[in-house]
């Protein structure tokens, strides 16, 4: 493999196998602490950008141990304590998950789209000492906050009796250092909650050895990249990225880990609008943007309806879910080699990318998921389900004993609930999820590869393909599908496109056009589509 070099033995990515069986990286971090204190050599360099406002690194740093500081010193806080993060992407985030770290608490970033009903039942779980959380949301959490004698920090939100406003903190001094306090490998760093699509969301625990070897893994990868394109790796400019991911999701910590390590700057969003994206990659230069699937299908829509070259850009990655084959070969068609793609694979248990697949050799095989990082183990048991072990992978779910037991094997190893091909050459192949299959008459359909063929379709600006209820065969293939804005197109029309393609017994048996639902973080809400794609067996509404 190219960079074989990078993990032998003295290579920045040498690993061994540690105590628990699992890989880790030997020349790397050990903690959070760790990691974030070796990028304050970037100084001034622009770290965070929000409209007009810029935080240079230094400026961060000062903030986040200021904000430790009193959590150690004025609240009184313990490491192993938890403190919940609810904020839209902004500066303040960062600076409020980063202070959790110094102070050695455990941050838990909390669903930004969540209703008071859910983050209620999130917070009574891991029952927070402090909460961090933006003015117009701090009413989803003001009643259990009060119900719990929680206490408080409301960020850019009006005055009120028991909580702090962040604005009427004392300036940081940027000479600060961060608390006195020991933050160790085996200690708990996160707890970031499971999306809940399947019932009710769980509590993913990483430890500081488990976050700090998700960071590197990006590094990795990134490297490898170099050296495929013939560069040296670390070297050229900083990257400019556009953090379209929400904070609390695990993408977006490898997004960011990825961009902190190379001193580069990050370009936030309020909120995802493809337009304004394209304005933000001209007005800062952008040089690498990451997001889910369906958002990189509408900047690129968005790019070519305004005529717009998106001249600075020369990365462009998904994750999230996987991406319809198609995509590389419309990059390729509009951009030629100059935007490099990449895509990976990583789930909140393993936070964040484990998998990743770029350049010419993801052109080359648009299905794969890529190489896993060097503190990666991969095994696919007798049903194909794909297993992992390493590093960064969970150490189990909060106070859930019995859903950490059904995930891991004994030694060690996470049912990741995807089925997977192991190719020849190391690359990995996700097949779908297991509970994505659908069995017809016998035979499975694997609707990822299904929706990867309805993308294909000039006319198809989304997809989603489920299973409905069948009396003799058990299930057929349903699609729902949105058409590009002025498109016409009929359900028997897509259905020979499919059939052109698929095998017969693949093909969609019904096709109903309207959005596709998607959860906060751009994966299909495969409930909510069964639940309306259930009408489609009578006919109602198919093409």
């Amino acid at each position: 493999m190219r960079g074989a070099g990078l993990v032998a033995g003295g290579g920045p990515f040498e690993v061994v196998r540690g105590e628990s069986g699992a890989l880790e990286y030997v020349n790397a971090p050990r903690t959070l602490v760790d990691f974030v204190e070796a990028t304050w050599a970037h100084g001034d360099r622009p770290f965070l950008v929000a409209e007009e406002v810029v935080w240079s690194y230094r400026e961060f740093f000062a903030a986040a141990t200021a904000l430790a500081r009193r959590f150690t010193e004025e609240y009184g806080l313990a490491p192993g304590e938890r403190a919940a993060v609810l904020m839209r992407n902004r500066p303040e985030w960062q600076v409020a998950f980063w202070a959790a770290q110094f102070a050695g608490l455990v941050a838990v970033p909390l669903n930004a789209w969540w209703t008071e009903g859910e983050l209620a039942y999130v917070l009574d779980d891991c029952t927070p000492a402090v909460l961090l959380v933006e003015g117009e949301r701090w009413q989803t959490v003001r009643g259990w906050a009060r119900r719990h004698g929680a206490r408080a920090v409301v960020f850019d939100g009006d005055a009120e009796e028991g909580v702090e406003r962040y604005e009427d903190f004392p300036a940081p001094d940027p000479y600060g250092a961060p608390p006195a306090v020991e933050v160790r490998p085996e200690d708990d760093a996160t707890i970031i909650y499971t999306s809940g699509t399947t019932g009710r969301p769980k509590g993913a625990v990483a430890t500081q050895l488990a976050q700090a070897g998700a960071a590197v893994h990006p590094r990795f990868h990134a490297a490898v990249a170099a050296l495929a394109r013939g560069q040296v790796p670390g070297t050229g400019p900083a990257p400019v990225a556009l953090m379209t991911y929400p904070f609390f999701h695990v993408a977006a910590f490898t997004h960011l880990y990825a961009v902190m390590a190379a001193g580069g700057t990050v370009v936030l969003m309020p909120k995802w609008d493809a337009d304004t994206a394209v304005r933000l990659i001209d007005r800062h230069r952008i040089t690498h943007w990451s997001g889910v699937p369906a958002t990189a299908l509408q900047l690129l829509d968005a790019a070519e309806r305004a005529g717009n070259p998106l001249a600075t850009l020369t990365q462009l990655s998904t994750g999230g879910a996987a991406p319809p084959p198609a995509l590389t070969a419309r990059l390729g068609e509009r951009y030629g080699a100059r935007v490099e793609p990449r895509t990976g694979y990583g789930l909140t248990e393993t936070s964040g990318g484990v998998l990743a697949h770029f350049g010419d050799a993801y052109r080359a095989d648009p299905a794969a998921a890529g190489i896993p990082a060097p503190a990666v183990e991969v095994r696919t048991d007798e049903h194909g389900e794909l297993l992992l072990r390493g590093q960064s992978l969970i150490r189990g779910y909060w106070r859930d004993e019995a859903a950490t037991a059904a995930a891991f094997t004994p030694d060690g190893w996470f049912r990741t609930g995807d089925l997977a091909v192991m190719g020849d050459d190391g690359r990995i192949a996700v097949v779908d999820r297991i509970k994505d299959i659908v069995v017809r008459g016998g035979e499975n359909v694997y609707c990822a590869e299904v929706e990867g063929v309805l993308h294909d379709h000039p006319a198809v600006a989304d997809a989603a393909v489920v299973g409905v209820p069948h009396p003799v065969l058990g299930e057929e293939v349903a699609a729902v599908v949105r058409l590009r804005p002025g498109a016409a197109l009929t359900g028997g029309a897509l259905r020979e496109h499919a059939a052109a393609r698929l095998a017969a017994y693949k093909v969609p048996a019904h096709v109903v056009f309207g959005d596709v639902p998607r959860g906060a973080t751009g994966k299909i809400a495969k409930r909510e589509l069964r639940e309306s794609a259930g009408v489609v067996r009578l006919g109602v509404r198919s093409g």
